[in-house]
């Protein structure tokens, strides 16, 4: 245990951000002024986790099943989109940020996906955060892409059955080559993965907060790190006497 106001950083956080639509709502706003400060937010949080010592921050912007939402709503997400990638491209100059997007891209516009191949590639070598963007993001769909993929080579016999271990799936999917999440943070309240990362979080500590997703700030999560900094992580194994 660290010890008194000494925190541990954990070295990746991952964050499910919600309630920017009922933040709004509570203020008499359209669900799209949610949407637009929660961006906002983001963008904070995102220097304040680097400045605190982590190394990776991953977001949860946009799910495969966020589709079902309202037309307009998801057209007001995908301008929010556009705008946000012009913006991200400008703060990881200023701040070394190395961001990468995560999920299915061919399921979004080609402008969009030009974009993000533009910010990935202008970034790749940035020695800062590691920033990624769940966009078009499900983890089962995630799961079922790398599985197709196993089939495919198993069919064109460049595989065998022995081949497929955890580490040969983990490498096939949207976050090779990242480390797994150390905390989950979860705003407004809910307390439930919607379908984020299920294969990463597998050994992840869980923190939920009533916090909606417009108003966390460095305080909140400083207060989500100290959680964090209290739980014992075994990974299954028996403590010693």
């Amino acid at each position: 245990m660290a010890e008194k106001n000494e925190l541990v950083m954990p070295q990746h956080v991952a964050i499910i951000l919600d309630g920017n639509g009922r933040w709004a709502k509570s203020k008499g706003m359209p669900r799209n002024y949610g949407h637009i400060q929660g961006a906002k937010t983001v963008e904070v949080i995102c220097e304040e986790a680097y400045r605190m010592g982590i190394r990776y921050l991953t977001v949860y912007a946009f799910s495969t099943e966020n589709w079902n939402r309202p037309k307009d709503e998801v057209d007001a997400l995908m301008k929010l989109l556009r705008n946000y990638m012009k913006t991200c491209l400008t703060t990881a100059k200023k701040n070394r940020m190395c961001v990468r997007v995560l999920g299915d891209k061919t399921g979004l516009d080609e402008d969009i996906r030009n974009r993000i191949a533009q910010l990935e590639e202008s970034t790749k070598d940035n020695d800062g955060l590691h920033f990624q963007i769940a966009l078009n993001y499900g983890g089962r769909d995630e799961i079922v892409r790398a599985v197709k993929r196993i089939a495919g080579e198993a069919a064109k016999g460049e595989i065998s059955p022995e081949d497929v271990t955890e580490d040969y799936l983990s490498n096939l999917l949207d976050t090779r080559g990242l480390p797994e999440p150390d905390l989950l943070i979860r705003t407004c309240n809910e307390q439930r993965i919607s379908n984020f990362l299920l294969w990463q979080l597998a050994y992840t500590e869980f923190y939920f907060t009533p916090v909606a997703w417009p108003d966390f700030s460095k305080e909140e999560l400083i207060k989500a790190v100290e959680a964090y900094n209290h739980r014992d992580r075994r990974y299954g194994r028996v403590e010693e006497e």
